[in-house]
């Protein structure tokens, strides 16, 4: 019932149909090309053609479940074995490295300097987050964030009026062969030099029940804070972007009922004389998709190895509160085209003479301290 990569490419294009059964979370991150998008729970309804099918998800085990209720249909049908981790990564070993990578960053100096380029380098000068012998570890999880942004860093050392340095950092939680290779082909390919580190992380939070993507992105954050201490970095750059902060601001509002946003930097409170920075504070998502796209990248919406066997990161990450708030803003903004502009400005316009009360340093203050006071 499974058909390897090599296999699949062997056959006449012509006597197969792939269908693509991904979520519309992972497509995001890349597509299958001439594949036909459809969701698992739809697929059993879809008129099958005279030609054998070939089902893809992400990583060739849910497939498995629908091909067998295709051929009890009497449809010819095989599951991609990898899933589309194992069409990714025979499409990255057939490219030419040297010139792929060429067209990548002419593609951020010309067509995307303006989109990316320029506020990658406005949000570092506005909120200050390189200084003269900053060592920089550029935490890269594969995914197009993060592999952005290691190229902007890279553009940013050939054209910087002061030297710093940079570390361009994999931590490896558990991830799977395929999943690793990926990234590591991705990293060559784009002639980012990554240096990778190993932990159990994924094994660590497997059985907790509550919250496990909470805690494995915490646990992900110390571990890159001590391993980039190591190497004797001063800062870790994460590839938070602009639709992650307004995202923050309104889930804060509306789930955690509090104003708060996703900083541009932070001091490490564990960890003494680390920083963290967001370089791509200013960078809208729409436009690394761009990128993305007119490079004809192909990147893994998430690595962990454990996605197609539990509901961990269905019910966190595909269906969460983030989610639900991209959805908010994308109705708002048909009748109020700045609605995600008004947002973000909203943190930086706090008039505390119209707030009941706000925090600060831990400390809960009330309008009613000063309210009789001249």
């Amino acid at each position: 019932m499974e058909i390897t990569i090599e296999q699949l490419n062997l056959l006449d294009k012509n006597s197969y149909i792939i269908y693509d059964t991904r979520s519309e979370i992972e497509k995001q991150h890349g597509e299958i090309e001439n594949a036909v998008c459809v969701l698992e729970s739809e697929l059993l309804n879809t008129p099958m053609p005279n030609k054998k099918v070939i089902v893809c998800c992400a990583r060739g085990q849910k497939s498995l479940e629908s091909v067998k209720k295709l051929r009890k249909l009497g449809v010819v049908a095989y599951s991609l074995k990898g899933g589309y981790a194992a069409w990714l990564l025979d499409k990255i070993e057939k490219e030419d490295t040297a010139e792929f990578c060429k067209a990548v960053e002419k593609s951020l100096q010309k067509k995307f300097r303006k989109s990316i380029f320029s506020k990658f380098t406005k949000a570092i000068k506005t909120y200050q987050l390189l200084k003269k012998g900053d060592r920089v570890a550029v935490c890269i999880s594969g995914g197009k964030d993060s592999m952005l942004m290691a190229k902007l860093f890279q553009q940013l050392q050939r054209f910087s009026d002061f030297e710093f340095s940079v570390k361009y950092v994999v931590m490896d939680p558990g991830y799977n062969a395929e999943n690793r290779k990926i990234i590591e082909q991705n990293a060559k390919k784009l002639n980012v030099p990554i240096e990778i580190f190993e932990s159990n992380i994924f094994e660590s939070v497997y059985n907790i029940e509550k919250s496990p993507c909470y805690l494995c992105a915490r646990m992900r954050r110390g571990y890159l804070y001590n391993f980039a201490k190591s190497l004797g970095c001063n800062k870790i750059a994460l590839g938070h972007h602009y639709d992650d902060v307004i995202e923050t601001i309104l889930m804060g509002m509306l789930y955690g009922a509090q104003v708060q946003t996703m900083m541009p930097k932070l001091h490490s409170t564990n960890f003494e004389g680390m920083e963290l920075i967001r370089p791509l504070y200013l960078v809208r998502e729409d436009d690394i998709k761009a990128w993305r796209d007119y490079n004809n990248l192909h990147f893994i919406q998430c690595a962990c190895k454990f996605t197609d066997t539990c509901t961990t990161c269905d019910n966190e990450e595909n269906l969460s509160k983030r989610i639900e708030v991209k959805n908010l803003i994308a109705e708002m903004k048909k009748t109020n085209p700045l609605v995600e502009k008004h947002i973000f400005k909203s943190v930086e316009n706090v008039n505390l003479n119209t707030v009941i009360a706000y925090k600060k340093d831990g400390v809960k203050h009330s309008f009613l301290d000063n309210y009789d006071k001249k």
